[in-house]
Order: structure tokens, then C-alpha cells, then sequence
């Protein structure tokens, strides 16, 4: 099966017959186990109207794998968030059941910042 040419990076079209396409690689990155994350957990102001955040930043690995701890952490917390970009947020402050909830599952972790 060939590659799609809609998947074509920066070129349209060549008449270069020995012209190789480029074409986009999906690379996920490879989830570090649990023992091997270095997750900071912090309460976070910024941009939310006042209301407090508590945020997971460090995590290395699939977006799948980042989405599927976050719906651990708000189904234990009772509360919304959205995991996406390596940051698991999780609405209202819940530092310290956060930081125990990942110390259980078997993450290295640290708390970050005030509070």
C-alpha cells in the first residue's frame, strides 16, 4: 500500500523523477513507566478567571497514555480536567490527593510551587 499524497510535507508537485516525498511520520513517543516519570504536581491561577487548577506537568509518553491517567486522577478527584500537550489538569485543588493518588499508582513525584 503507498503513502498517501495527502500526507506530503512542502512539496506539491516535482518533475524530478528521482524526487523522494517526505512524508509525515505519526512518532509517539514511548510512555515511561510509572517508576521512571518525574511528575511535578502544583496548583495553577493563570488564565481561569481566579478558579484554582491542579496541574501535572512531566509526563513523558503517548497521548493515549497521558489521556488515560487523567481520566484516573478525575475519576478519584470527582471533578473535570482534560489531559493534552504532556499537562494533566484537573479543576479545583486537589495537590495533595493528586500527589498521593500518583505515589499509589507508582509514580515519582514532586510537588511544585506554593500551597
Amino acid at each position: 500500500m503507498g503513502k498517501s499524497k495527502k500526507n506530503r510535507i512542502d512539496i506539491v508537485y516535482s518533475t524530478n523523477k528521482d524526487f523522494n516525498y517526505d512524508y509525515e511520520e505519526e512518532l509517539e513517543e514511548e510512555t515511561l513507566e510509572p517508576g521512571d516519570q518525574d511528575l511535578r504536581v502544583q496548583i495553577d491561577r493563570k488564565n481561569r478567571k481566579g478558579k484554582e487548577a491542579t496541574l501535572v506537568t512531566g509526563f513523558i509518553g503517548s497521548d493515549e497514555d497521558l489521556k488515560e491517567l487523567g481520566k484516573t486522577l478525575k475519576s478519584k478527584c470527582g471533578v473535570g480536567g482534560s489531559a493534552k500537550d504532556g499537562e494533566i489538569l484537573i479543576q479545583g485543588n486537589h495537590k495533595e490527593k493528586v500527589f498521593q493518588i500518583l505515589v499509589d499508582i507508582g509514580y515519582r513525584v514532586k510537588k511544585a510551587g506554593g500551597n
